[in-house]
């Protein structure tokens, strides 16, 4: 059932306020259902879960660990051996692992269900489109969600290692000693994943930005050289104090931000070419009605 008449179909009875409601609270209770459904199984799976995602970024066994501690042996920089002791973690409360264990598993079902909550928006908002604009929001609930799941593996493979061994190793004095409570380690590594999921969602903002007037080519590429700059900012304070892995982070970065300026240069092109078609078929009506 949808939510609107659509505007492609005739002869559809529009849904009254109170039926939109009704509709809207059905897309609701799915996307929460799905949400519980994968908190169920991560719930389930919690050796899986801690042992080999949660706590796998601080082990020296870690895939980008070792990978990082080849490079830096062939280009005899030590700096890129990272996490090569493993990190101990506390629970100071009583029931502080179990509700850990509850808040990792909702966090999870959060993220695993993020694409079918997409797709019951998109389902909810679909009769109010056109049909070209029906035909670039479905586009845009997949791309976001491929978009959102590589921020998140990028955030988890990359930034959070590098993240892990400069927040563990970091001192101000001998005499204080590193204690990691295991709520403050998992608290990172979510803010890490989803934050680098939430901006690897750059281009589909500037799209609906672009769509909207908001935002030019134009714009982006005058502010280029300030975005270089709040990138590399950005990814000096994330990683350890090196250049190398500054430049590891803020590549893709830049990429998504060059991509955004393209992405931005063709939305404006079919407005642009919509316009033109519009102001045609405008002056033609118009050579219509005077011939008659």
């Amino acid at each position: 059932m949808s939510i609107l008449s659509n505007r492609g179909k005739k002869g559809e009875k529009e849904m009254s306020f109170l039926e939109h409601l009704e509709e809207l609270r059905w897309h609701i209770i799915r996307s929460i259902l799905a949400i519980v459904f994968f908190m169920i199984i991560a719930f389930v799976f919690k050796n899986v879960l801690f042992d080999k995602v949660i706590l796998g970024p601080k082990s020296p066994d870690f895939p980008t660990n070792r990978l990082l501690c080849q490079l830096g042996d062939y280009l005899n920089t030590p700096a890129l051996c990272i996490n090569t002791k493993p990190l101990n973690l506390i629970s100071i409360k009583m029931s502080g692992q179990i509700t850990t264990h509850i808040t990792v598993a909702m966090v999870a079902g959060l993220i695993l269900a993020f694409p079918i909550i997409l797709w019951e928006f998109w389902k909810f908002f679909r009769p109010a489109l056109h049909e070209n604009e029906a035909k670039y929001a479905k586009g845009a609930v997949a791309a976001s969600s491929l978009l959102f799941f590589t921020g998140v593996l990028f955030g988890y493979y990359m930034l959070a290692p590098l993240s892990i061994h400069f927040l563990s190793t970091y001192e101000i004095s001998p005499e204080v000693v590193n204690q990691i409570n295991i709520r403050s380690y998992i608290g990172t590594l979510t803010s890490i994943c989803l934050a680098t999921g939430a901006v690897f969602e750059l281009p589909i903002i500037a799209f609906f930005l672009t769509k909207i007037g908001l935002v030019t080519p134009a714009f982006m590429r005058k502010y280029r050289k300030h975005a270089v700059v709040v990138i590399f900012i950005i990814a000096a304070v994330i990683t350890p104090p090196d250049v190398f892995s500054q430049t590891l982070v803020a590549i893709p970065l830049l990429i998504l931000y060059e991509v955004s300026i393209l992405i931005s240069a063709r939305v404006m092109k079919q407005k642009d070419k919509d316009r033109s078609e519009f102001m045609n078929e405008d002056n033609s009506d118009k050579t219509e009605i005077a011939t008659t």
